[in-house]
């Protein structure tokens, strides 16, 4: 596999950065995710938008304008032997002593490499996935793509040990989002999702279902989601570019719904399907 760190591209076994790259001592710096489909970046001016906002959030140049981002995006796809890809980026405060506060004159790091982006089967999406809930324990600022996601990965455990796919988080008794997801949820034919702040980091997907229910016609309301209503509704759906509409039929052990994907997500599945086809690889 060939990634690019820092002006170069190389095999990721000789891919080195320092100890005291304040990313490995602090987790200070950010990523973002590109979803590739038969080669092609999908939505790329938008993901560098929201990369700039998340360096803007912490405070650190951008290293390199749109289309040198552009450039090296698409040397490391070229480089890879797979179509399908999930480019991953991340840009660090660079190498210095070990202190709090922001190092003067410091070069940032940069680093990207491309996986496999491997969508879940028609199967797995038929039979649904189980979840359960946790409290919200992030910081105040999840809109920002922080490489610092300790508490997620403590989420995501969580959910592993109970045989689960995804834990759904609650802050102060509302949804918010799943570990590594965005959460939908649909009561009496209404989509219904907490709209972008803060305390919450869409996805592309997120985006794209929105899209698709506007283009077609699906009621939607973005606003808060109580723990009360979301343990009454007839639907509940995880989305992310490797799930893409997983219903979940269980939560906390309690069937959702009928406990079997609802139609909404049927409908949504074959909406996103087709959009993959004529956009995603267009």
């Amino acid at each position: 596999m060939s990634v690019y760190l820092n002006g170069q591209f190389m095999p990721l076994a000789d891919a080195k950065v320092s100890a005291l790259d304040r990313g490995f001592v602090f987790g200070d710096g950010v990523y973002e995710l590109v979803p590739v489909y038969s080669r092609k970046p999908f939505r790329l001016e938008e993901h560098l938008r929201r990369l700039q906002g998340s360096l803007d959030g912490i405070r650190l140049a951008n290293p390199h304008g749109i289309a040198k981002w552009r450039e090296l995006i698409e040397q490391l796809i070229a480089l890879q032997d797979f179509d399908d890809q999930s480019v991953y980026l991340q840009i660090t405060r660079g190498v210095a002593p070990r202190d709090h506060a922001f190092p003067q004159g410091v070069t940032p790091s940069v680093f990207m490499f491309a996986q496999p982006l491997v969508s879940a089967t028609d199967a797995q999406k038929a039979a649904g996935v189980c979840a359960i809930t946790a409290p919200d324990i992030r910081w105040g600022r999840c809109d920002i793509k922080a490489i610092s996601l300790l508490a997620n990965v403590l989420a995501r455990q969580q959910a592993v040990e109970a045989g689960c796919a995804e834990t759904v988080m609650l802050r102060d008794g509302f949804l918010s989002e799943g570990a590594a997801s965005n959460v939908f949820a649909v009561k009496n034919g209404v989509l219904l999702a907490p709209p972008p702040s803060n305390l919450i980091l869409t996805g592309i997907t997120y985006d794209v279902v929105l899209e698709l229910a506007a283009a077609h016609g699906i009621p939607y309301e973005l606003r808060a989601v109580s723990e009360a209503e979301l343990r009454g509704v007839d639907e509940l759906w995880m989305t992310s570019s490797t799930k893409e509409i997983m219903p979940i039929v269980t939560l906390d052990g309690v069937p959702v719904g009928s406990g079997k994907p609802g139609p909404l997500a049927r409908q949504m599945d074959a909406l996103y399907q087709a959009f993959k086809q004529q956009v995603m690889r267009a």
